[in-house]
């Protein structure tokens, strides 16, 4: 027994040993450029083919072949990405969903390449690099992990790399060569891709597919270890290797068999589901945020040049229309992705795993083993499946409302492995198994008009998650998830709302894909596969139904019509391009085209113009003095022109409320009104220090009041804790009496605490007039008119109105956003620095609409370094310093006590 557990032991040292280069090569890429390398499995396959190809094929002596592998192509493979992949992302601002796209491109380009060059069948002479034992290994890993810990912390160079990963701009002004550090980086991590794969090759099947599959499992080290410390990388792979060697000796009778063996062969599966699902979040502040673009309109005619290639194939007979039959099934599922990341934003790498149990539950619901249901017709089969595995959608959908960037790309990356490992991958599940066509649909061209028939359905149900109040959410979520927040969306609920259907999409298609094949083929829904569907939809289009319907056809017909691979590599190439192609390769074609059009100005004649004259209707006057309906917040007239507004007093419930714009502190019904929202001995802490300090504050109805104070003073965490975005450790917020403190800013803004953002929060894809009416759609109140109100009081009716925010100056974005939030009728209105980016005029203008909606019997919170604005504009300031307010009272008193007079 002894002899066992110590051989055991030994083979899990090998394994781990493999686990841990893998860990240090992500954490050293990591740490030098901010990018979690998805390529690194394909690098280490790329590595141990070129072995092969050296000694075996060539003939090459295996040092020479080791050394030109480890020693040129690794390293060089890794510079090449560096700088022709990754650092012009970093130019253009390091968009880290740009960066994971292009990361997963060259996964998805080297997978390609590879099945093109060496083919896709499994090879099983590669040569052995290090004999099977783990001494070898494991001193090649300690060495490695001693000699980088060494480096980044008693070398220059170790300074320059965290002087780059703390801040890459700030490095850069300091004198750093950010390039080469992020160049050595990457040759680092490439060297040890390379070493994983030639180890590793000789012990397992080596093919495009399977051994980047397997070395990117073991990317839960890396997590385990924040992505930071390489002894708990070495320790975890060490530690999991041996554990899964130990766990083959177990042999449990009954239900636990099937179970136990899975975990066995698979204990760093499930120490990537734990790490990624349980442990705090890796990449957390690389949120992926949205391209900021307009929505790109479809090409003229595209509509029907797809519906009649997606028809074409119905002229088809024999071996071309059973391939083409995959297209239609295909396009349901790339649908599901434009769902979750087209529409809401998200990362989703593990629909093949939705798509696959779709497929997997309609063959056991249509052959009886289904537990609990009887047998059905294959049509009710697939309807029943749908059903079931919409709801397994919060696998991915729940850690989804916690997470974010780089964290949600490895959650749902790690639930589509752990289903393919522990469902896909076991005979409990899947042996036996055949599914046959629906009756009547037997043959190839009667099912290819069925399968269009769920497609169009399909597209209906995506049409209806594009329109109307969800669309609009959904828009806003994707494209400033804070914003969305602020504006009263259920962000929580709307996102578990796109997995969920997601999902069961993902599953109409997996079903659709399994009943033209005839059978259950766990290698169609490999996570590879999932990998490649998503850079296919978001290089082609994420918000694209039609982009979807392109990639399925592409993807099917390449790899049908050519040598298997093409499609993969088509499609990496354009994920590698995806920073200068952010809306797809339409969107660059279409500028390339506007830019190449010949600019001709057209006159008219004299006659044309009177013409014109005579038909054109008179342009209503800027000074008008017709009234405008008045609301909740209804304005009559007045000027503000600066700002574009056409009105700019507000009705109120007492006539002497409504004083003229001048000195604060004409209100006096806002004196004596009752505290709307009360914030009492408020405490904050970020780690040791304290940001709040029993921070008690009044805002009532009609009362403007300012906070200020040096920076690190305290006023953003309290203003965080106001308005839901931060909850504080200590003290209560009510909002007419009602405890708010722990509610979400999204259930606040619903109670009528709304906010705007010192960075502009507007959503770019909608209009200027669905921007509003986001807002007035998820505010306090449901006003019908509450749009046109608000778009005619800030003078955003005319033709700007249906414009897309995307690329409107700043000034006018300023009345966008500020025009959202009072469409859902506030009684108290948070504003963090809202002069910023406007000039003076229109400041003065700000403030005139300001000072109305405090005469409308707003309570109005403004956190503002502009002095100037604060003395003509408050009724009350509060000085906040070390987290305390140490002053308060009028503005002219405060002002002039700490020496900073209105005007200076």
């Amino acid at each position: 027994m002894s002899s066992l557990t110590y051989d055991l032991t030994l083979a899990g040292l090998s394994v781990g040993s493999a686990a841990a280069l893998t860990g240090i090569g992500l954490i050293v890429t990591y740490r030098a450029t901010g990018v979690l390398n998805f390529a690194h499995g394909a690098i280490a396959m790329v590595c141990a083919y070129a072995l092969r190809q050296c000694v075996v094929e060539w003939g090459w002596p295996l040092w020479l072949g080791a050394a030109v592998t480890l020693l040129v192509l690794a390293p060089g493979l890794g510079v090449v990405l560096e700088r022709y992949v990754f650092r012009p992302l970093a130019v253009l601002g390091g968009d880290p969903a740009q960066t994971l796209v292009a990361s997963i491109g060259v996964f998805v380009l080297l997978v390609g390449g590879a099945a093109l060059v060496w083919g896709q069948g499994a090879r099983d002479d590669v040569p052995v690099l290090v004999p099977d034992e783990p001494w070898g290994q494991l001193a090649v890993v300690l060495v490695l992990a001693a000699g980088v810990t060494a480096v980044v912390r008693r070398t220059r160079f170790g300074r320059e790399l965290r002087a780059v990963v703390d801040d890459r701009r700030l490095a850069v002004l300091g004198g750093v060569d950010a390039d080469r550090v992020a160049a050595t980086g990457w040759a680092f991590g490439a060297l040890t891709a390379g070493l994983t794969g030639v180890l590793l090759a000789p012990y397992v099947r080596l093919d495009p597919y399977g051994l980047p599959l397997l070395v990117m499992e073991v990317v839960a080290v890396a997590v385990a270890a924040r992505m930071r410390y390489l002894p708990v990388a070495v320790v975890a792979a060490l530690g999991i290797g041996v554990a899964q060697s130990q766990l083959t000796r177990l042999h449990p009778s009954g239900w636990a068999e099937p179970l136990v063996r899975a975990a066995g062969t698979n204990l760093f599966v499930v120490a990537l589901l734990v790490a990624a699902l349980v442990l705090p979040g890796v990449g957390e502040r690389d949120a992926l945020p949205r391209t900021a673009s307009a929505r790109v309109p479809t090409p003229p005619g595209a509509r029907i040049v797809v519906l009649v290639l997606f028809l074409l194939p119905l002229g088809f007979a024999g071996r071309d229309l059973h391939t083409s039959v995959q297209v239609p099934a295909l396009a349901v599922i790339l649908l599901s992705l434009v769902v979750v990341t087209g529409r809401g934003g998200q990362i989703s790498l593990g629909q093949a795993a939705y798509a696959g149990l779709g497929a997997l539950f309609t063959a056991l619901l249509a052959a009886g083993r289904f537990p609990g249901l009887p047998a059905l017709p294959e049509l009710a089969a697939l309807a029943v499946s749908v059903v079931v595995v919409a709801p397994l959608g919060l696998l991915t959908g729940w850690p989804a409302i916690r997470r974010r960037g780089l964290a949600l790309a490895l959650a749902t990356f790690a639930v589509g492995v752990g289903v393919s490992r522990f469902v896909f991958a076991q005979p409990y599940a899947t042996s036996g198994l055949s599914l046959d066509r629906p009756a009547g649909f037997d043959g190839d061209r009667a099912y290819y008009v069925l399968e269009l028939l769920l497609l169009g359905v399909a597209l209906l149900a995506t049409h209806a998650l594009r329109r109307g109040r969800t669309g609009r959410a959904l828009a806003a979520l994707r494209d400033h998830e804070a914003g969305a927040q602020a504006a009263g969306v259920r962000v929580p609920s709307l996102k578990l709302l796109a997995f969920v259907a997601g999902a069961a999409l993902a599953a109409l298609g997996g079903g659709m894909l399994g009943m033209g094949l005839r059978a259950f083929d766990a290698a169609a829904y490999d996570p590879v596969r999932g990998l490649l569907w998503f850079a296919a939809v978001v290089v082609l289009g994420a918000d694209s139904t039609l982009g979807a319907l392109a990639a399925a056809a592409l993807l099917v017909g390449l790899d049908a019509g050519t040598r298997g691979g093409v499609a993969a590599a088509l499609i990496g190439v354009l994920a590698i391009l995806v920073g200068r192609l952010p809306g797809g390769p339409y969107a660059a074609l279409r500028t390339a085209a506007e830019r190449l059009r010949p600019r001709r100005t057209l006159a008219l004649t004299p006659v044309g113009a009177r013409a014109r004259g005579l038909l054109r209707p008179a342009e209503p006057r800027a000074d008008r003095t017709a009234p405008v309906p008045v609301g909740a917040t209804g304005v009559a007239r007045g000027t503000g022109r600066a700002f574009g507004v056409s009105g700019t007093r507000y009705r109120t419930a007492a006539p002497e409320a409504a004083a003229e714009p001048g000195a604060a502190g004409t209100r006096p019904s806002a004196a004596k009104a009752a505290p709307v929202l009360t914030a009492r001995h408020l405490h904050a802490h970020y780690g040791g220090f304290t940001a709040l300090d029993g921070v008690d504050l009044d805002l009532s109805p009609g009362r403007i009041t300012a906070v200020v104070g040096p920076n690190g003073a305290g006023k953003s965490t309290l203003f965080h804790c106001l308005a839901g975005t931060l909850r504080p450790s200590r003290g209560t917020v009510r909002l007419c009496g009602r405890d708010i403190t722990t509610l979400p800013s999204h259930a606040r803004t619903r109670l009528g605490v709304a906010r705007t953002f010192q960075q502009l929060a507007v959503f770019p894809s909608l209009t200027v007039a669905e921007n509003v009416r986001v807002g007035a759609e998820q505010g306090r109140l449901t006003d019908p008119g509450a749009v046109e109100r608000t778009l005619r009081l800030l003078g955003l009716d005319g033709p700007v109105r249906a414009r897309p925010a995307a690329g409107l100056p700043t000034g006018t974005l300023r009345r966008v956003e500020l025009a959202r939030v009072l469409a859902g009728s506030p009684r108290v209105l948070l504003l963090d620095e809202p002069a910023a980016g406007l000039d003076t005029a229109e400041v003065t203008a700000l403030a005139r609409v300001l000072k109305a909606l405090a005469g409308d019997g707003t309570a109005l919170l403004v956190v503002e370094h502009n002095l100037d604005l604060v003395a003509g504009l408050a009724d009350v300031v509060q000085v906040m310093a070390a987290g305390r307010i140490v002053a308060s009272g009028p503005p002219g008193q405060v002002l002039d006590a700490l020496g900073t007079g209105a005007g200076r």
